[in-house]
Order: structure tokens, then C-alpha cells, then sequence
């Protein structure tokens, strides 16, 4: 238990007291948006925001550029969840919950394969090792801005994408040294899952 516990604060050794605060702003808020997007609330967005801004300046110095990438699309996704959540026609919203669909097929993989192949040249142009950890990082890319265009449609399945996605990031952001986001990671895929069976039993009403 203490070598778990060095390992903890020896990874944070060589950080700044303002990194560290902002590594634990982002986990706060990264969380309370999940929560928010669990219960449907169009907070996830101001909040996720928030979250993605910071974690983008953590990708950067760490050469994540796949994950910097993905977190530029977040807020970009988020701007347009944003505005599709909150329109209504007659004081009713319009965008409900709904499962995927064939004819969603199409633009959720141009948006996965594009996202993948602008992380692989960025990873390239940046002269990044594209060894495992690039691998995963390009991967997940593409599933988390699927994922987050599912979830600005409202469809159930985006739920899915995430818990992969998550899966696949712990190991990730535990290789960099980023404990405190890999603790995050960990706590989405436990609510990706109460977020799928809650949007589930919504949609079966």
C-alpha cells in the first residue's frame, strides 16, 4: 500500500503547485459533467467545456497530440451540443433521447475515420513516437468524438463508445504519469455505465 501511495505523489513530483490545481479543476469538472450528462442536463456542456480547455494544455506538453486534438473537437462538439440540446418548438425540447440508427451509420464513421486519420498526422508531423501509447491515443481519437456527437444527438449508444473509450484511456494516462486523470477515467467508465442504463429506462418510458 505505501509503494502505491509513493508512486501516487512521485509522479507529481516535478509538478508546479498551479498544474496540479489545474489537473484537479479538470477532474472536478470533468466529472460534474458526466453527472450532468447522465441526467440529461444541458450543463454538461458549460461544464465539460471547462474541463476539455484544461486537459487540452496537459495533452500538449505531454505530445498527446491525439488527445489535444480530441479535446479541441470536444469543445467544438460541445458548442454544437450546446445549441442542439436547448432548442424547443412550442416550450417542448426537440432533440430526445433515441437509439442509433442506420441512417446514422454513415456520418458516425466519417467522423470517427476523420478523426483518426488527423491524429496519425499530427502524431506524424510532430516527429511522436507512434508506438503504443500513440496507437491507443489515436484509436480513442476517433471513438470519443463519435462518441461526443452521439451524445450532442442524444443517441443511447454514445454511452457505449465512452465505456470503451474509458476502458482503453486508464492504462494510457497511467503510462504518462497523469494519475489524477487516470482516477477520472475510471470514475466516467463507472457513471458511462449508470448513464446508459439511466438514458435507457428514459427512452423505455
Amino acid at each position: 500500500m505505501t509503494e502505491i501511495i509513493n508512486y501516487l505523489f512521485e509522479a507529481y513530483a516535478t509538478y508546479s503547485a498551479f498544474e496540479i490545481v489545474l489537473e484537479c479543476l479538470a477532474f472536478g469538472f470533468g466529472i460534474i459533467s458526466v453527472i450532468y450528462a447522465k441526467r440529461e442536463n444541458i450543463l454538461v456542456y458549460p461544464t465539460g467545456i471547462t474541463c476539455t480547455l484544461i486537459t487540452m494544455y496537459f495533452m500538449f506538453s505531454e505530445r498527446l497530440i491525439g488527445h489535444m486534438m480530441v479535446n479541441f473537437f470536444y469543445t467544438l462538439m460541445s458548442v454544437y451540443g450546446w445549441w442542439n440540446w436547448s432548442r424547443k418548438e412550442n416550450d417542448v425540447v426537440k432533440v430526445k433521447i433515441s437509439r442509433f440508427g442506420f441512417k446514422d451509420l454513415p456520418k458516425a464513421s466519417l467522423i470517427f475515420f476523420f478523426i483518426v486519420f488527423i491524429s496519425y498526422f499530427l502524431h506524424d508531423y510532430f516527429n511522436t513516437d507512434l508506438g503504443s501509447y500513440a496507437s491507443l491515443d489515436i484509436f480513442t481519437s476517433g471513438i470519443f468524438v463519435t462518441a461526443m456527437w452521439l451524445m450532442a444527438n442524444k443517441k443511447l449508444e454514445n454511452w457505449v463508445l465512452w465505456i470503451i473509450g474509458n476502458v482503453i484511456t486508464i492504462p494510457l494516462y497511467f503510462g504518462s504519469d497523469k494519475i489524477i486523470l487516470s482516477v477520472q477515467y475510471i470514475i466516467f467508465t463507472i457513471l458511462a455505465i449508470q448513464g446508459y442504463l439511466q438514458w435507457k429506462k428514459s427512452l423505455s418510458k
